[in-house]
């Protein structure tokens, strides 16, 4: 009986590699752009006498309507303009990329690589096609590549990680503008950094119809949430909501978004301490000539190792207790590239002995 279940189970999921989130036990974990703070003894006793109130036996607003109300003042969404909220940026991907799928094979979802593997995950789970236009050697934009293939594949969404997850690099607004203006379709800047970047596409919400701005509560320290809102058009966000599933924001995601949000200024003195911590650890790693290190706009730092295995390296790292992110690559733009999430001081400080001793190997 169970392999007559399991042959329905379409060949593309079958070759799919799970989404891999290694164990962190024990170790000073750096290897998931989360926000290293908490929120202050006094807010988390906040918190809890609001979340003690909350109506766990019934279901959460449909419509989370105060929760998206905040979110538009908080993200200076453009005032004729709405938003749908997903568990998680990964939701509003596979929404969008729900509503264009067909059996048309001429219906495509295009990114620019390396980027975020969710992007052709979610299109190879909802059975469309993905192009990926490979970056230039500095994750630049390739724009002859680009306007090729957008003139060639006509894609139905172009997403645009800003910034870039993995090389933390934003790209030139202009040609950002170009791409939005040529393509045939939706363009979606997908700005889960944006505490970081203090850059953001939103305010053009009203240049581009054709723009929609994907932000994520994840960066800001509220990763347990699963919290993210798409922007755009309210013809398009209309859509987009009727794929959405009853009641995906459950009741207490709702009260402790809501809670926080009041309470911005804590998140705010956090991403600064981040990017101030960010630009230490970025010239303490540039001092060591074995490495090259890319310059960072979000809060993570990819480096690649020169002389030495990078698989070495982490595994050296590792066993001295801090976790990274591999990007096992041993060829392409990712050779021998590692990537470190900026964490606190202590943190911070526990990787560089880490790898100063693993470099010394």
């Amino acid at each position: 009986m169970l392999e007559k279940s399991l042959r329905w189970i379409r060949p593309v999921i079958k070759n799919i590699k799970a989404y891999h989130v290694p164990d962190a036990s024990g170790l000073i974990k750096l290897d998931a752009m989360e926000n290293p703070y908490q929120l202050s003894a006094v807010l988390k006793t906040e918190l809890q006498n609001k979340l003690s109130q909350a109506a766990l036996n019934r279901y959460p607003d449909p419509s989370a309507i105060t929760l998206r109300n905040k979110l538009k003042q908080v993200m200076q969404v453009p005032v004729d303009k709405e938003i749908v909220l997903g568990n998680g940026s990964d939701e509003l991907i596979q929404m969008l990329a729900m509503a264009v799928a067909s059996h048309d094979d001429d219906v495509c979802l295009m990114s620019f690589e390396p980027g975020f593997v969710m992007y052709k995950m979610i299109a190879d789970f909802v059975d469309i096609d993905y192009v990926g236009v490979s970056l230039r050697e500095d994750f630049s934009l390739d724009m002859d590549s680009i306007r090729q293939a957008i003139k060639q594949y006509r894609p139905a969404i172009i997403f645009i990680a800003y910034p870039n997850n993995p090389s933390a690099n934003c790209y030139n607004e202009s040609q950002i503008e170009e791409i939005i203006s040529i393509a045939p379709g939706m363009v979606v800047l997908d700005e889960a950094y944006h505490p970081f970047a203090q850059t953001s596409f939103m305010h053009r919400l009203t240049d581009f119809e054709n723009l929609l701005v994907m932000r994520t509560v994840s960066k800001m320290g509220l990763a347990g949430l699963r919290l993210g809102l798409l922007c755009g058009h309210p013809a398009i966000i209309n859509e987009i909501d009727k794929i959405r599933l009853p009641y995906n924001i459950n009741v207490l995601t709702q009260v402790s978004a809501e809670f926080v949000l009041d309470n911005l200024v804590c998140l705010d003195d956090q991403a600064r301490l981040i990017r101030d911590e960010r630009e230490q650890l970025f010239s303490a790693m540039s001092a060591n000539t074995e490495l090259q290190v890319f310059p960072s706009q979000a809060n993570f730092i990819l480096f690649r190792v020169l002389n030495k295995s990078a698989d070495d390296i982490f595994n050296s790292i590792k066993s001295s207790g801090v976790l990274i992110k591999n990007m096992r690559a041993n060829q392409g733009l990712l050779k021998n590239c590692l990537r470190v999430t900026v964490g606190t001081a202590e943190e911070n400080k526990a990787f560089m002995l880490a790898l100063t001793d693993a470099m010394n190997k």
